[in-house]
């Protein structure tokens, strides 16, 4: 077996992945199914940190066009976030992996707040750190947070795990089958063409600070996949 492809990741969890085919909710399995995949990577001595989304429990901007106070349906979807995260820990606690949460809403009951210096320590130490609470600012998305988190902590690699799709294309596959894959993209291809990887935003800031980006489907054993380089999904760099 060959040695891991990189050594600090960021791991993007959708919310709409977490939901499985329910299509709301956790699905205890695919939670199971995440927990025991990032275990494996972790004892291959990997440092994992993971952002969550909350599409399966709350979306905040469609709440927003439908009348509520963006400001407003966006707080709601970070504490969405939040469910999330305590749920993949306590997943990953389950299978004996030490993890932290921190948030960028204080909340001190049930989390860490989040701090850079203290997430880096965390990894050092071999612990899985589970970000949550977005950004903590209304109308920036979780792509925009793995996107900050991966500069902040200088991780080599987002992993952008996706629930029903397994690469970039150049058109829904879901509705349109003939759909082009895309192997290899340019952040400047993702933004000039609007596929819909991540936000504007997010896919600005992975180019300006020069963070791969692989975008697969969440699969048994696809995230070690990842992480040991092999060619799966979408690999998107550069400018």
């Amino acid at each position: 077996m060959g040695l891991p492809a990189y050594q600090r990741v960021i791991l993007k969890l959708s919310g709409e992945a977490l939901a499985g085919e329910q299509g709301f909710g956790i699905d205890q399995c695919v939670l199971e199914s995440i927990a025991l995949q990032i275990k494996e990577v972790l004892e291959q001595g990997v440092q994992i940190a993971v952002v969550v989304g909350g599409g399966n429990i709350w979306r905040g901007a469609p709440a927003g066009q439908r009348g509520m106070d963006r400001a407003t349906a966006d707080y709601m979807g970070m504490l969405a976030t939040v469910i999330n995260a305590l749920a993949l820990q306590d997943a990953l606690e389950r299978q004996s992996v030490d993890t932290r949460v921190q948030t960028a809403l204080e909340m001190q009951q049930v989390a860490e707040p989040y701090i850079r210096r203290r997430a880096i320590r965390h990894l050092e130490k071999g612990r899985v750190v589970i970000f949550a609470g977005g950004t903590g600012n209304p109308y920036f998305s979780t792509d925009t947070t793995a996107a900050l988190r991966a500069a902040e902590i200088e991780a080599e690699v987002i992993l952008l795990a996706k629930g029903k799709v397994d690469a970039v294309y150049d058109a829904d596959p879901l509705q349109h089958p003939g759909a082009n894959r895309f192997a290899e993209l340019s952040y400047l291809e993702v933004i000039k063409q609007g596929l819909r990887v991540m936000d504007s935003t997010a896919a600005s800031l992975c180019m300006d600070n020069q963070i791969k980006l692989v975008v697969f489907g969440l699969n048994p054993g696809n995230i070690k996949k990842a992480i040991m380089g092999e060619k799966i999904g979408t690999v998107i760099r550069g400018g």
